[in-house]
């Protein structure tokens, strides 16, 4: 057997197909398992009839398919990246945006919620309630914000920006709002405050 060239080692003809030297190889090693040194033979005819045929395949000769089982020179099929979603909003944007827990909305909505009820149920003691409890809000904002990153500047310019335009939006809508509807009894202060608690509210919970 040591005599023969590989493809009479395992029995096919050169021109015989891959799976058919395959199929020989198997056959043969079935067929001597418990001889090492003819198994020895065996595996050493398949893999130089592989060797031939890469070469030949280099030199374009013949088309080897690409399940062949040559491991040393199998190259890997290139890791197939996960397409990443397409952003849908900025990244400046994405990074200002917070995902709460139902803890982090209804705790500072509770405060609010109740600020915004002694704005609206004692309108009698004047504008200074209204003033102290604006305090009390935007300290509830800044300590908020500050609890989820601990940036104490970033939390107070959040929560200025938010107070400016609460009153500002709250100030124009109130005269245009109001004025038209009858069943509600609040001045313009008291329905600027509400508004604005509502926008402080939305920032420390969903911004940070």
């Amino acid at each position: 057997m040591s005599d023969q060239n590989p493809y009479e080692k395992l029995g096919v003809s050169e021109d015989a197909s891959f799976d058919e030297i395959q199929d020989a190889r198997n056959r043969l090693m079935e067929q001597y398992g418990g001889d090492s040194k003819s198994l020895e033979l065996i595996e050493t005819a398949y893999d130089a009839i592989l060797m031939e045929r890469l070469r030949m395949r280099q030199e374009g000769k013949i088309k080897v398919p690409e399940r062949i089982r040559f491991p040393e020179l199998r190259v890997q099929s290139p890791v197939k990246e996960t397409p990443t979603p397409r952003e849908q909003s900025p990244a400046w944007l994405q990074r200002m945006l917070d995902q709460p827990t139902p803890t982090d909305v209804l705790l500072p909505g509770a405060w609010y919620l109740g600020l915004s009820s002694i704005s609206i149920f004692y309108p009698t003691t004047g504008d200074q309630v209204l003033q102290l409890v604006l305090v009390v809000g935007v300290g509830i904002s800044i300590y908020f914000l500050n609890r989820k990153e601990g940036k104490f500047g970033r939390a107070v310019l959040l929560t200025l920006v938010a107070l400016i335009m609460g009153l500002i939006i709250g100030g124009l809508f109130a005269n245009w709002f109001l004025p038209q509807t009858q069943f509600v009894s609040l001045t313009s202060n008291q329905f600027s405050t509400v508004l604005t608690f509502i926008l402080l509210w939305l920032v420390s919970s969903f911004l940070r």
